[in-house]
């Protein structure tokens, strides 16, 4: 089974079980212009010792970037550094025992050691969304690193998942109170990963879904948080400590922030955005805004294998229908075929 997955979806969607295993990967990006970001895609990890291995793998990314041009960024989740139900409990405001106090004292001081040495190599890195009940405690953790390490340019980056109701409204908020502290914001925009788990919880507990009504509002949403703060990063004569990345599968979404970043005076490879997709989905948006000169990375899961298949059944599973996006892309390819025969004819 194991031979059977290395030889497909792994193959597919992952860029290794090590992070030497991910070089040459990223080497090949970087040859047309696309950078890497390594993602330890291990997840549901449950002790101190698996949260510290985490942290180890998450530094070893980041040295990596230290010392590579192909791989600009370094990401991490806080749900491999940190137990779910403690974050729960901080998210909610509610009072932690002895034993969950000293398990967060050592996940936050995980999340400082890792943003601590992205800072002193300088390379950004950026914390990734996840279930809106454990998204505060996250958030808070993103905005205190970044307040300690974004003074003089930004190196923390905090995710907004725009599926997510109100997210517009937080964006406004965190940009205000960066601005009134002094220090530097990076956010990197994403539509969301968790839509049906957050319906089922809200049903299931009686409380208001915390996501939009449909896909044109999470568009919506996705399309004027973008847009926001692209217009708050100002031009390049007189920018602002932002920035941000766009990880988004859509190319509407993506043609429409490049438009209005070079709208707004911006060249596309001196600009503090980048443009970002997953592994094994999406080539035609990646190598295209690369090849305009554009800042484009790839998300590259790596680990070992019978670790990382929370994270390949996710992609697995939103690429089964016809309308996902292993759909569209076939369709694309479909097209373009057809247009070659057309052009051959004639």
């Amino acid at each position: 089974m194991k031979g059977l997955i290395r030889a497909t979806v792994f193959r597919q969607f992952c860029g290794g079980e090590t992070v030497a295993a991910c070089k040459p990967v990223a080497q090949r990006h970087w040859e047309l212009g696309v950078g890497s970001i390594l993602d330890y895609s291990v997840e549901g990890q449950t002790d101190q010792a698996a949260y510290d291995q985490t942290t180890e793998m998450t530094l070893q990314t980041l040295a990596l970037a230290a010392s590579e041009d192909a791989v600009p960024l370094g990401v991490f989740k806080v749900t491999g550094l940190a137990d779910t139900a403690v974050l729960e409990k901080v998210s909610a405001g509610l009072a932690l025992n002895a034993e969950e106090q000293l398990a967060w004292d050592r996940a936050q001081g995980r999340v400082d050691r890792i943003c601590k040495y992205a800072h002193q190599v300088g390379v950004p890195v950026m914390l990734d969304a996840e279930e809106s009940w454990i998204q505060k405690a996250i958030d808070d953790l993103a905005y205190a690193a970044m307040a300690k390490y974004n003074r003089e340019k930004v190196i923390v980056f905090n995710t907004i998942q725009c599926y997510r109701t109100g997210r517009l409204d937080h964006l406004k908020g965190a940009l205000a109170k960066a601005e009134a502290d002094g220090y530097g914001v990076g956010i990197k925009f994403v539509r969301g990963a968790y839509m049906e788990k957050e319906r089922e919880r809200a049903k299931a507990m009686g409380y208001p879904s915390p996501i939009q009504p449909d896909k044109a509002s999470t568009d919506a949403e996705f399309d004027a948080c973008v847009s926001h703060m692209i217009l708050a990063l100002g031009r390049p004569e007189n920018a602002a400590n932002f920035a941000l990345m766009i990880g988004s599968h859509n190319e509407q979404s993506a043609e429409k922030a490049a438009h209005l970043l070079t709208a707004s005076g911006w060249k596309p490879s001196e600009a503090p955005v980048w443009f970002a997709q997953l592994y094994g989905m999406s080539d035609h948006i990646s190598f295209v805004m690369a090849h305009h000169g554009f800042r484009v990375a790839k998300y590259l899961p790596f680990g070992p294998i019978d670790k990382v298949m929370p994270y390949l059944f996710r992609r697995a599973e939103e690429n089964t229908s016809v309308k996902g996006q292993t759909g569209r892309e076939l369709g694309l390819i479909q097209a373009e075929l057809k247009r070659r025969k057309s052009v051959a004819r004639s």
